[in-house]
């Protein structure tokens, strides 16, 4: 098809302008004659005369509702699923160690941290899946269907095989059908099948589930309801596959690394302790080993990062609420985080970037017509009723509606495949009969006698005017009236319509692009209506046919590299078919980029789940949205923006904590076990280390309120750089604690500081347990923002006061003891926070030492994409 023919020969009834798409779309469909209609109801056991309620309720419940049914695990089995791990399994046996030995604060407290993780984690996984409950249950169709004999309308979800329902232009589908009674139907059935244009429906055609009815109205018998449905088969095709997300594979290595590293100082630990024994003068007992084992399991809970699933599930669910408010629906949390390293966006046209709904242009008028001469004829050459959006648009373009009512019409011929276009047989207020038809240029021009290829005359204008506006991506649709019962048409001229794009959609994609995203459009139009839209967007005109770039049978698993470049390179794609949207996510994967693609779909689904952020935009069918990881409830692409701009931060308050939670770690888990063979001294207690975690962490689930900066570039998990940063800065603040354990031994050990207050070694354990507390809050205030921690963004309100609140709970907790910790008098109190206080100082200009010198490194190094810092 040439690209003057596809852009000027419009979809839908209106236009008759099928093509060879219509003609392809039909030989799908399964077409049944009177035999073969009559031999489906007697499989089904039913009539055209429908069925009784009794016999609906009954298979009802043989073949279930007529709804998309998704095997959903247990809640129980979810529930039971957070004690199933490898930090669950340290948690609980520290908890039955402490059983069996009867010490009941350390039972209560790991047993309460244990139980605390899991139930977070429950929570926010029911929260995710009751957003879609809510979304799916808002999306409920009704259908007409005759029961007892009666026409009704009840919910296409009680609809079973068997019953029989009409159909009527602008209504969906409800199931798949055999449709045996009725004149003519036209429906869209894009979303399932990929055709671009309405098709034409008879007696003994199949319909799909979902597809839209456009123009007509038939009756037809329900084959096939719920999962059994080609709707619903394809739907399920499409489930998620359950791959761990790049946030999930984080967390397993962050807790692998600090796991790993916990054992190894654990047996470091044990080694001393135990040889200690055997030389030392009382020898090894084994009743030592129990309060051993106890220690080391509680020390290797509170260094690895237990409450770090249950901080990103809180700050993620937080995130997803912020986005259900600007119309945005996440289907699983993890796709929040993947939305955050998006840097290639491909966007449809159609209601994405354009509003979807054609609008008439300046006309071309011929044989001396005025425009609304023009108009008003092709209004007359549509029925009132009709839904088309190319119709809709030409009722739109009248100036007064009423000037309509001047004609009564006495036939019409609803459009034709074959002869693509629509004829009005009126009479006018004169009483005399007009015919006026409407269609696409070609068959318009044939009615007047003009040939195509004329070196001369209205024939040379005509066609000129319409290969130009081909070239500038325009729809025209031909008018022309007869006076003489069609012997001769009158050309009146050319209607041009363009579907214009969404007032907000250019500023949108400049923001974007601020964003560093790449957008790319993908439509199904013509390069030419493409190009159009692109430049007027600010896209640019580069835009290539889909089918051109990847040829034919090409393997989606190995797209060769110059296809995959060619679609890097490129500005967006014209003629695209939905198995075209899936070769375009993998060969920008295979480029190395991270593509967010949209649809609306059956057959988008395949891309949207391969994208690694499949978004659904409005008005997508329940398959795509069970393909996708974010749902658009309103029509646009800022909605997406805006996701993107909420992701990143939310990918910052995370990356912060994870800092701090490595940082600290290494920080405890050190200064334990230096202390321990330095000095022969145990610096905490396995109940102030239970304690001192649930004091860092609890407060923390706060910092998914924090104020932060977005980056201003696509980021991503850099385990290296993450890994570095965070070792740094727990090797300072062990430096810290250490010093502190080193200060206080001189302490101890000079009797003119004893004599002006005293400290022994319990106390030294309040003072390292509060040093811990404190200069832990104050490590994140640090590393929350690359830049000093005296500059904005400052921390939000409820973090602050999470932390305030946290300090002032364990100041009270070493003042009076409460049977935790022994207590410590408040001069003592005093010195930790002034030793706190500075250290932070400290801590904040080496910091931006490493970032400074991380910078220069990478300025230096090959261009990547930007990494969370």
């Amino acid at each position: 098809m040439s690209s003057t023919t596809s852009a000027t020969l419009p979809a839908g009834s209106g236009a008759a302008a099928a093509s060879s798409t219509d003609a392809s779309a039909t030989k799908k469909s399964t077409t049944l004659d009177a035999a073969g209609i009559a031999n489906t109801f007697k499989t089904l056991q039913s009539s055209d005369k429908g069925l009784t309620s009794a016999d609906a309720k009954q298979r009802l419940t043989k073949y279930g509702p007529n709804a998309i049914q998704a095997h959903e695990e247990s809640r129980w089995k979810k529930l039971l699923g957070y004690f199933w791990s490898p930090i669950a399994w340290m948690i609980e046996a520290a908890a039955i160690i402490s059983l069996l030995r009867q010490d009941w604060p350390d039972f209560i407290v790991v047993t309460a941290l244990l139980l605390y993780n899991a139930a977070v984690g429950f929570w926010q996984d029911n929260k995710a899946a009751s957003a879609l409950a809510a979304l799916k249950k808002g999306l409920a169709l009704k259908a007409h269907v005759l029961r007892d004999g009666k026409w009704v309308e009840a919910d296409a979800a009680d609809l079973v095989p068997g019953d029989i329902v009409t159909v009527s232009g602008g209504e969906i589908l409800p199931a798949d059908l055999i449709l045996f009674d009725g004149k003519y139907l036209s429906v869209d059935q894009a979303a399932l099948t990929g055709e671009s244009l309405p098709v034409s429906k008879k007696i003994g055609d199949s319909g799909y589930s979902g597809s839209i009815a456009r123009q007509g109205s038939m009756t037809g018998v329900v084959t096939a309801t719920g999962n059994n449905t080609f709707f619903g088969r394809t739907a399920n095709l499409v489930a998620s596959a359950g791959a761990k997300s790049h946030a999930e594979q984080a967390v397993t290595r962050i807790g692998d690394f600090l796991i790993l590293l916990a054992i190894l100082l654990a047996i470091i630990l044990i080694g001393t302790q135990v040889g200690r024994d055997i030389t030392g003068p009382g020898g090894w007992h084994w009743s030592e080993a129990g309060e051993i084992a106890q220690f080391v399991l509680v020390l290797l809970v509170a260094s690895v990062p237990v409450a770090l699933p249950a901080v990103m599930s809180v700050t993620m669910a937080l995130g997803a609420l912020a986005l259900s408010r600007q119309k945005a629906i996440v289907s699983r949390l993890s796709a929040i985080e993947e939305l955050a390293g998006v840097d290639v966006l491909c966007s449809d046209k159609t209601g994405t970037l354009t509003l979807n709904q054609l609008a008439l242009q300046q006309p071309i008028l011929f044989s001396g017509s005025t425009a609304d001469e023009l108009i008003v004829g092709a209004a007359l050459a549509t029925q009132s009723q009709s839904t088309d959006a190319i119709d809709q648009a030409v009722f739109k373009g009248l100036k007064d509606r009423k000037v309509l009512d001047q004609y009564k019409q006495v036939d019409f011929i609803p459009f034709d495949p074959v002869n693509k276009k629509t004829v009005g047989i009126v009479t006018g207020p004169d009483g005399k009969q007009i015919q006026f038809a409407k269609g696409a240029p070609q068959v318009i021009a044939a009615l007047a006698g003009l040939q195509e290829g004329a070196t001369e005359g209205d024939a040379k204008t005509y066609f000129g005017d319409v290969d130009d506006l081909a070239r500038h991506g325009t729809r025209a649709l031909g008018v022309a009236r007869s006076d003489d019962e069609g012997k001769t048409w009158k050309l009146l001229g050319l209607l041009t319509l363009l579907d214009p794009p969404r007032p907000d959609a250019k500023t949108t994609i400049a923001q974007a692009k601020e964003l560093g995203l790449s957008v790319k459009m993908v439509t199904g139009d013509d390069i030419a209506i493409g190009s159009e839209i692109s430049q007027q967007l600010g896209l640019g005109t580069h835009l290539l046919v889909a089918s051109d770039v990847f040829g034919k049978n090409v393997d989606p698993d190995h797209i060769p590299i110059d296809a995959a470049r060619a679609v890097e390179q490129a500005d967006g794609f014209g003629r695209v078919f939905p198995e075209n949207k899936f070769e375009i996510v993998k060969a920008l994967q295979e480029r190395g980029h991270i593509v967010a693609m949209t649809g609306d779909g059956v057959n988008d689904a395949p891309a949207l789940k391969q994208a690694d952020c499949g978004v659904a935009v409005s008005g997508a069918t329940d398959a795509a949205r069970s393909a996708a990881a974010l749902i658009l409830t309103a029509p646009g692409l800022s909605t997406i923006v805006n996701a993107i701009n909420e992701s990143r931060a939310i990918f910052e308050r995370i990356t912060s904590y994870v800092y701090y939670r490595i940082a600290m770690t290494i920080c405890i888990m050190f200064v334990v076990v230096l202390a321990y063979i330095v000095f022969d001294f145990q610096p905490l207690t396995a109940i102030m280390i239970v304690v001192l975690a649930l004091l860092d962490d609890i407060p923390i689930m706060t910092i998914a309120y924090d104020n932060v900066e977005p980056s201003k570039k696509p980021v991503k998990w850099n385990m290296h750089r993450i890994v570095v940063f965070s070792s740094v800065m727990g090797l300072f603040a062990l430096i810290q604690s250490f010093g502190l354990v080193v200060i206080a031994q001189y302490w101890i050990q000079d009797a003119g500081l004893q004599s002006w207050l005293h400290l022994d070694f319990p106390h030294l354990q309040t003072m390292l347990f509060l040093q811990l507390a404190a200069g832990g809050h104050l490590l994140l205030f640090v590393v929350r923002t690359r830049h000093s921690l005296f500059r904005p963004p400052y921390p939000s309100k409820p973090l602050f006061l999470a932390i305030v609140g946290t300090q002032i709970v364990a100041i009270l907790i070493c003042l009076f003891g409460v049977g935790l910790v022994p207590p410590l008098p408040w001069q003592f109190i005093g010195l930790v926070w002034i030793y706190v206080l500075v250290w932070m100082v400290v801590l904040d200009w080496i910091k931006l030492a490493y970032f400074k010198i991380a910078d220069s490194r990478e300025a230096n190094s090959i261009t990547k994409p930007i990494v969370a810092s």
